[in-house]
């Protein structure tokens, strides 16, 4: 019997995936997987049973994962899952900040008292009309799940698009646009475009990568989209060059005190993954990794160890090692279960720059002697029987 723990709601469709082998349960000290989204984790006293942690979602900056990486913990996220709802709020972004659509609204708000607001409307409406995207020329920067789907979507609108990703998956390549113009400096994206949007992970290098110096080198009368991370934005200089006039619109989806209500800024509530099929999506991908690694060992869409698919072990035994990477661990491996006189019939090894993930079928049942043997190898996390 495994037992999940769920530190924010999830989405029922995605519970309705754990079978009867499997116990929701409310105490964290508990669970061999944890279910999260937004709740932050670095405090966290982590269980020594816990095997697993699944973010429904794709942003992990609330997870410890050099600590869970340590102990053996696999980190799961949700690539993609959520693309589409982002995607869609990034269109809406766009439009908002082309048209005032907003402020058109707020006005027939206030004049909704007045006999001749229709009349009244065709002398304010030239305050709200804005332009149109169209023949516009788009910067997306990251071409990950939601970036190739906001660059698809704003071709088939018309708008001349160009993207940057110097890291640029094979699979993003066959999803993308042959139409998306493929640039090799994100400095071209600054200086061509008339909208820019972002789509990276926050790192230390990606850290306020939209600041003074980039923001310098930008056309004036810029919108800036920002439905990643806030703080991917240095938002003191992107209110500078709001108020210069440098940068028409920018619309993020994080409210701060920075930002909010502040001129130019078209600030949303966290709303680009919180549609309900988004919701529903990240549920459904989050469970079905925690049950194909709680069963088979199997690791898909980890953050901090390799991709390891051995599908189900058909064979008497299988084991799962957690190790640093480095030479000769798996001679080690095989001579304890050498000396135990157990054949290995199948094995994957992977590694995720300095720990590694061994996963071993064997042709007799893994005892406990065998794990501990495993465990007093200098290099190892963590040992595994899966079955």
């Amino acid at each position: 019997m495994y037992k999940i723990n769920c530190l924010n709601p999830i989405a029922q469709v995605g519970l309705k995936k754990f079978g009867p082998q499997y116990e929701i349960t409310g105490e964290v000290k508990e669970a061999d997987g944890i279910l999260v989204r937004s709740a932050s984790m670095h405090e966290m006293e982590l269980p020594g049973k816990l095997l697993a942690v699944a973010r429904a979602g794709a942003g992990v900056n609330n997870i410890p994962l050099d600590k869970c990486a340590e102990k053996g913990i696999v980190v799961f996220n949700t690539p993609g899952a959520n693309a589409n709802g982002v995607k869609e709020l990034v269109l809406a972004g766009m439009l908002l900040a082309a048209r005032d659509v907003a402020g058109g609204i707020q006005w027939v708000q206030s004049a909704k008292g007045e006999e001749n607001i229709a009349k009244a409307a065709e002398k304010e409406k030239k305050r709200f009309a804005g332009t149109e995207i169209m023949g516009k020329k788009l910067g997306v920067i990251g071409l990950g799940a939601i970036g190739v789907k906001v660059a698809n979507a704003a071709v088939a609108l018309d708008m001349e698009v160009y993207g940057y990703d110097p890291y640029l998956s094979v699979n993003a390549a066959w999803s993308l646009s042959r139409a998306v113009r493929h640039v090799v400096n994100v400095e071209d994206i600054y200086a061509e475009c008339d909208y820019i949007t972002i789509h990276v992970p926050l790192l230390d290098s990606t850290k306020g990568m939209i600041g003074r110096e980039a923001i310098s080198m930008m056309k004036p009368g810029v919108t800036i989209l920002n439905f990643a991370r806030d703080l991917l934005a240095d938002e003191e200089a992107v209110l500078e060059g709001l108020q210069s006039g440098k940068i028409a619109h920018y619309v993020s989806d994080f409210p701060n005190p920075t930002t909010a209500g502040q001129p130019g800024c078209i600030v949303i509530p966290h709303l680009g993954a919180s549609t309900e099929e988004s919701e529903d999506n990240c549920a459904v991908m989050a469970a079905e990794e925690l049950i194909d690694y709680l069963e088979n060992g199997n690791i898909r869409n980890s953050v901090n160890y390799p991709a390891c698919d051995m599908g189900v072990c058909t064979k008497a035994g299988r084991v799962a090692i957690f190790h640093k990477n480095i030479a000769n661990m798996i001679t080690k491996f095989a001579a304890v279960f050498g000396e135990k006189g157990i054949n290995i019939s199948d094995m994957t090894n992977k590694s995720k720059g300095e720990v590694a993930y061994t996963l071993l079928d064997v042709e007799a049942e893994p005892s406990a002697d065998i794990a501990e043997a495993l465990e007093r190898i200098e290099g190892v996390f963590r040992v595994r029987i899966v079955k």
